[in-house]
């Protein structure tokens, strides 16, 4: 059953494995977890920072079965957050982006906030028992 979970969740753990390089290249590393692997520092950590939708940038991004991080310690306190997203992934396998996207979507169009108000970020906050970030204005 855990080969089918990574093979659905492939085409989207493939893009996120595309940031290792960039990672690995500029001073960042990369770390094996419970079959999951973590890139963080270096590029990542800029791009996390400065090419997100986010105000202030994001601490973290999943992509399949790899978490992208701004760094270690960054990681360790998100990990069960992101670990939501990744059975999400597992779950909703080359459909997750678009899902993830049209979610943000549906919130905005209803008034909400894309991130706080996307279903799929509602539940990782939920499942991971962390209290959401205040909204920046």
């Amino acid at each position: 059953m855990r080969v089918l979970r990574y093979a659905w969740a492939a085409p989207t753990t493939m893009l996120g494995l595309a940031f290792l390089p960039l990672a690995l290249l500029t001073g960042g590393g990369c770390q094996y977890i419970r079959g999951v692997l973590e890139v963080y520092g270096g590029g990542v950590a800029w791009l996390l920072q400065n090419a997100t939708l986010l105000k202030g940038g994001a601490a973290a991004m999943t992509l399949g079965h790899v978490i992208l991080g701004v760094d270690r310690i960054t990681l360790e306190c998100v990990r069960a957050h992101e670990r939501i997203h990744v059975r999400q992934s597992e779950h909703w396998g080359p459909m997750f982006i678009p899902a993830y996207l049209l979610a943000a979507a549906w919130a905005w169009a209803r008034g909400g906030d894309p991130y706080f108000d996307n279903r799929f970020e509602r539940e990782a906050y939920r499942r991971a028992r962390l209290p959401r970030v205040a909204r920046r204005p």
